[in-house]
């Protein structure tokens, strides 16, 4: 547990002031730690080196020195304990004040000021009434389910006869660029699947109408964002085709349905994968709801999020997004490349979607007051359970874990907001689509849009700007992976 004392001054726009005070033991011991560290390289006359006790070092080097180091390497850790310590959960960058350098005995002061959640006032937020589609399962989707099923049992048999457009080919091929090999460039008994589009733009095509034996040179460019040197080079391959196979596909009838899933009869089989279709939509039904659901309530309430704050929200969730790109394998500079966007144009973009989920926030931080919601011990643990059986672990041990470590408060956070969504959920009446977009015509022009179908406060049914409507994505909306 941190041992800082700290307070809070509330600033305009959102923003907050918290002072904290590091004890004078604390700043000691950390003092004591730089010299020890800094001393670890030094000859000081009478003793052997990096044998100088930190008394000595900070003789030798001032105790102002030493006491930059310190701060260099505690800054970050004290940091984190004053956030924690006075409950903030902060926006952006913040603006840090260290006072004087203390002496020996006295506490240190410093100061942050940092942006956090902005405060909504609560309108209509219980008795809601949002769209809400039906589960529906096209025929359509069945069909493409069963016919992934069947390529999975697909053979491929050798042809004597020109590639078509969804055959595959066995062939060898070495790529050259300005006319000399490069690395990952050559490929030997390769099995190429034409038409798939995995391969570099243009490649599949211009080898339709092969037979085994031909030889061709295949031109492409490499597309932009290709990661590496090769990004926007043109290139040739040299291919040798040595066979040409087609793809088989077994019949559909009940034998298929039985090597291919537990059922016996095809007829089984696609009830299963309807119904399976039907669980995911509902699946998704429910968060659509969830969503719609929040975001109506966020337009009832009353909730003032300063501009720079926006900013300061983009820019995180920029980062995110690019730390996410990242782990995929996707470099920064070639995703600016592509959009043709540096990272203040990306942060631009994403200020709209930035503002609404502050809003959103700061409407279930509301609701969490207002209800007086507060998770039980047991409610925690339950929140953890998902991940301590991943891991292995005791979802009780995780709890005390973050308990020691001053971090149950986020936790609590979370299972708290996590609980208020759902009574706005459990309290919201859901209504026919076709009946949301009837009152879509009473939308009033340059109203800011919902996530969900329609929403419109029970006890206003006749304003111009009461209803909602779903609204395709943001053109200014970040796009991250997967999403």
């Amino acid at each position: 547990m941190s041992s800082l004392k700290t307070s809070v001054t509330e600033l305009p726009e959102s923003r907050v002031r918290v002072q904290a005070e590091v004890p004078a033991d604390e700043v000691e011991r950390r003092v004591q730690q730089a010299a020890r560290k800094l001393g670890g390289q030094m000859r000081v006359p009478g003793f052997r080196k990096g044998k100088a006790p930190p008394p000595v070092v900070i003789r030798q080097l001032g105790r102002e020195a030493v006491f930059d180091e310190a701060l260099r390497t505690s800054m970050g850790s004290w940091y984190v304990d004053a956030l924690d310590g006075a409950g903030i959960s902060p926006i952006g960058e913040p603006d840090l004040s260290v006072g004087n350098l203390p002496g020996q005995g006295e506490p240190l002061e410093f100061s942050i000021e940092i942006g956090v959640r902005p405060r909504a006032t609560l309108r209509t937020y219980k008795g809601l009434e949002v769209g809400r589609r039906e589960p529906s399962v096209e025929e359509e989707a069945v069909d493409a389910e069963i016919e992934r099923l069947r390529d999975q049992l697909a053979t491929l048999d050798t042809v004597q006869r020109p590639a078509e457009g969804s055959d595959h080919l066995v062939a060898d091929y070495v790529g050259k660029v300005d006319g000399e090999p490069f690395e990952g460039g050559e490929g030997r008994d390769q099995l190429i699947e034409l038409g798939s589009g995995r391969l570099i733009p243009g490649f599949e095509e211009q080898l339709v109408g092969a037979r085994a034996g031909d030889e061709r040179t295949v031109r492409v460019r490499f597309p932009d964002d290709y990661p590496g040197a090769l990004a926007g080079r043109d290139a040739e391959f040299d291919v040798a085709v040595h066979e040409v196979k087609a793809k088989r596909l077994p019949e559909l009838d009940d034998d298929f349905a039985a090597d291919v899933s537990e059922f016996d009869t095809l007829a089984e089989l696609r009830d299963d994968i309807g119904t399976r279709l039907r669980e995911a939509d509902e699946e998704s039904i429910d968060r659509e709801f969830e969503e719609a659901v929040l975001q109506a309530a966020a337009d009832e309430a009353k909730v003032d999020v300063p501009d720079q704050l926006v900013h300061a929200r983009a820019h995180e969730m920029v980062e995110r997004m690019l730390s996410a790109m990242a782990r995929q394998g996707i470099d920064q500079e070639t995703y600016m490349r592509v959009t043709g966007k540096d990272a203040e144009g990306l942060t631009h973009d994403a200020e709209p979607e930035a503002r609404a989920a502050l809003r959103r926030d700061a409407v279930l931080a509301a609701v969490i007051d207002a209800e007086s919601i507060s998770p039980s011990e047991d409610e925690l643990v339950a929140a953890l359970a998902p991940a301590a059986e991943r891991d292995g672990s005791d979802p009780v041990e995780l709890v005390e874990q973050l308990r020691a470590a001053g971090r149950l408060d986020t936790l609590r956070e979370d299972v708290a907001s996590r609980q208020a969504l759902e009574l706005l959920v459990r309290e919201a009446k859901p209504i026919g689509v076709e009946q949301a977009m009837a009152r879509e015509k009473l939308w009033t022009p340059g109203k800011p849009g919902g996530l969900g179908d329609a929403a419109i406060a029970p006890d206003r049914p006749g304003r111009g700007d009461a209803p909602r409507g779903r609204q395709g994505p943001d053109p200014g909306q970040i796009w991250t992976p997967g999403r």
